[in-house]
């Protein structure tokens, strides 16, 4: 789960931010690994967990997401799902 972080909403710490994006996944799954980067000079906020199926990981994503959007302003959430070595979208098959 990925997302773009903007603006923070007032009584936000940007340090806050990634902790509680990680606790809503966390409330639900394990978290494998979690950063804050930036991207074309915007923060993204990274959270990567573990699903049982696609169904599962939107639950938790919109968890993630739901919490960011309480925090600060966001944009731009992607879902993906890891096959091998490569990311695809959620919901995608992967090519053998």
């Amino acid at each position: 789960m990925t997302a773009s972080v903007g603006l923070l909403r007032p009584g936000t710490a940007a340090p806050d931010v990634l902790p509680e994006a990680v606790a809503a996944a966390r409330a639900l799954t394990t978290v494998e690994a979690f950063d804050v980067g930036v991207v074309r000079g915007h923060a993204r906020v990274t959270v990567r967990f573990e699903a049982v199926d696609d169904t599962v990981a939107r639950r938790i994503g919109w968890a993630v997401i739901e919490r960011l959007d309480e925090l600060a302003e966001t944009t731009d959430g992607h879902l993906t799902r890891r096959y091998g070595n490569r990311w695809y979208p959620a919901g995608t098959r992967r090519r053998d």
